[in-house]
C-alpha cells in the first residue's frame, strides 16, 4: 500500500525556512518529512548511515545537520541510542483529523516507540484532541517511569549523604572530645564505620570517655570486642548486655574492657 505525506505549500513561505535555512537545510528537512521510514505519528527509526546513503552525504555531514536541526532550528529530536527520529511539528500538519483507522494506526505506532520521551515533543503541537489523548497515555507512563527512577536516585543520594554526615559526626566527635585527629585515625574511624554502625563507633568513644580512657587503642578495643561477638549496632550491644546474667550491664562496661589491658 502506497504511503503519502502532506507537505503544505506554505512550507516555502515559512519565515524560519526563508530566513534561517540554507539550501542544504531545506533539502534535508524535506527528506526527514517524506522518506520511506516516516510514520503516522512523526517518530520513526532511521540510522545515520541510511540517511547518508539516501542523500549522498557522508555520515559526518548527517551528524552536523542533525546537530543543527536539534540545537539551532529546534525542529527534530534524534535519539542516538534507539536511532529514533522525532519531527517536532509533525502533528500540526499531519495529526489534525482522526477516525478509527487513523486512531488504530496511531495506537500501534505509539506502542512501538522505544524512547517515549520523544512523544512529549510532538504532543504539544497536535490539534486533534483524540490523538493527543492517545499520545498523553504513553507520555504519562514515561513520566511515571522517569519519576520512579529519579526517586530511586534521590533516595540513594540521601543515603550516601547520610553516610557522609555520620562519618563527619564520628570524626567531629573524636576531635571535640579527644583532641587533634590524624589522617590515619580518620581512616581508621571510617573503616570501622563500614563494618559497624556509625552510632556504635560514637558509643564506643562515649564509653571510653566515661572511663577517662582518652586513647584510640581503648576505643578500638571496645569495637573489637563487640565485633568479635557480631554486635554491629547500639541495639545489638545493649540487648547483649541485658541478656548477660550476673555479668556486665550497660552501666558497667569497664568490667570486660579493663581486663584487656
Amino acid at each position: 500500500m502506497a504511503k503519502y505525506r502532506h507537505i503544505h505549500v506554505e512550507f516555502w513561505q515559512d519565515p524560519k525556512v526563508l530566513e534561517e535555512m540554507t539550501p542544504e537545510d531545506k533539502y534535508f528537512y524535506l527528506y526527514l518529512l517524506t522518506n520511506p521510514n516516516t510514520t503516522q505519528i512523526g517518530v520513526y527509526q532511521i540510522t545515520k548511515k541510511q540517511m547518508a546513503f539516501d542523500l549522498g552525504y557522508s555520515t559526518e555531514s548527517i551528524s552536523s545537520l542533525l546537530e543543527r536541526f536539534n540545537n539551532m532550528h529546534n525542529l527534530v529530536k534524534y535519539n542516538e541510542t534507539t536511532r529514533e527520529m522525532a519531527i517536532i511539528n509533525w502533528g500540526k500538519y499531519n495529526l489534525n483529523k482522526a477516525g478509527k483507522p487513523v486512531i488504530d494506526c496511531v495506537k500501534k505506532e505509539l506502542s512501538e516507540v522505544k524512547d517515549k520521551t520523544l512523544l512529549r515533543e510532538i504532543m504539544t503541537h497536535i490539534p486533534n484532541e483524540s490523538i493527543s489523548i492517545e499520545f498523553s497515555r504513553y507520555v504519562d507512563d514515561s513520566c511515571n517511569d522517569t519519576l520512579t527512577i529519579r526517586g530511586q536516585k534521590e533516595k540513594e543520594k540521601e543515603k550516601e549523604k547520610e553516610k557522609q554526615n555520620n562519618n563527619e559526626d564520628a570524626v567531629a566527635f573524636y576531635q571535640e572530645n579527644f583532641g587533634v585527629i590524624s589522617p590515619f585515625l580518620v581512616q581508621s574511624i571510617e573503616t570501622w564505620e563500614e563494618d559497624m554502625s556509625p552510632e556504635a563507633v560514637i558509643e564506643a568513644m562515649k564509653r571510653a570517655l566515661a572511663q577517662n580512657k582518652r586513647t584510640w587503642s581503648y576505643i578500638e578495643a571496645i569495637l573489637k570486642n563487640w565485633n568479635s561477638q557480631n554486635l554491629k549496632t547500639i541495639n545489638d550491644v545493649l540487648s547483649h548486655e541485658l541478656r548477660r546474667k550476673g555479668g556486665v550491664t550497660p552501666e558497667k562496661p569497664e568490667s570486660y574492657i579493663d581486663n584487656l589491658f
